[in-house]
């Protein structure tokens, strides 16, 4: 077999559902190799949910419900889940960009694998991540007196609606992460869009006292939407409009995004 046979691309049309499988399989297993050689990396998802849970309960969970800083347990924790795949998906770019600057995807160029299975590998890897993140944000919840109000089924639905939306804003920071020159500017891009996203939603207090305008803000923002349904699901309360809504935003951002991070992924390596 010739050098040329073997570094020659590999488009995804060329390949059929086993051999994408068996390739995202493969390097899925190499980043999670990765991290159990690497276990620092873990640091931010262990540590993450924890400090933001209890910073914001005792600081501000006595102004937000007088006498009643349990209440605000069961209203933040699930706010929370919003937020942290929108955490975790800005390091997933970061990640991506410094894989470029070390020489990683180089590597990947030489084989003849699709091009799809690289990136798609990566995020199975961080969704993993992402639900031991969410495991000990519930777990902070219950030792604070979170308390399950619907179903354990409806917990494990709301869940999978951070999960799920988090992939999808994984996509956004791949996209990011393929086109700044840098994991610093990554970084800093990713602030610009981490900071309105959260802070003009309710995952930390309600919407009620916000100007008019905010407030019509906060009906399409994709977390404020995910945080009220993983509410609604966790304590009760009107859930459909939330779920579709986020169920919307997370198909959309999916469809939308993959594609160009895919073709940009293509043309840079």
């Amino acid at each position: 077999m010739s050098a040329a046979t073997i570094t020659a691309p590999v488009t995804d049309a060329r390949l059929g559902l086993r051999d994408h499988l068996r390739h995202i399989s493969a390097l899925a297993r190499r980043n999670a190799l990765q991290l159990k050689q690497n276990p620092e990396a873990m640091v931010d998802v262990v540590l993450t949910p924890v400090i933001f849970t209890l910073m914001f309960v005792y600081v501000f969970g006595g102004a937000m419900f007088p006498g009643h800083r349990d209440d605000y347990v069961n209203y933040l924790v699930p706010g929370l889940m919003a937020m942290t795949g929108l955490n975790i998906a800005m390091a997933v770019g970061s990640g991506v960009n410094e894989d470029f600057q070390k020489g990683v995807m180089d590597r990947f160029r030489t084989l003849p694998i699709a091009r799809s299975s690289v990136l798609i590998a990566k995020i199975v890897v961080e969704v993993g991540r992402m639900l031991v993140a969410v495991a000990i944000q519930l777990g902070m919840g219950f030792a604070l007196g979170l308390e399950i109000k619907t179903s354990v089924g409806e917990l494990l639905a709301a869940v999978a609606l951070s999960v799920l939306f988090g992939a999808s804003l994984m996509w956004i920071f791949v996209l990011l992460g393929l086109t700044a020159k840098s994991a610093q500017a990554v970084q800093g891009m990713g602030m610009m869009i981490m900071i309105p996203l959260q802070f003009a939603s309710s995952i930390f207090a309600p919407t009620k006292s916000m100007p008019g305008w905010l407030r019509g803000f906060t009906e399409y923002n994709p977390l404020a939407n995910l945080a009220d349904a993983a509410r609604s699901l966790i304590n009760g309360g009107p859930v459909a409009h939330s779920v579709w809504m986020t169920l919307a935003w997370s198909v959309g951002l999916t469809v939308v995004v993959a594609p160009l991070a895919v073709a940009k992924f293509r043309r840079r390596a």
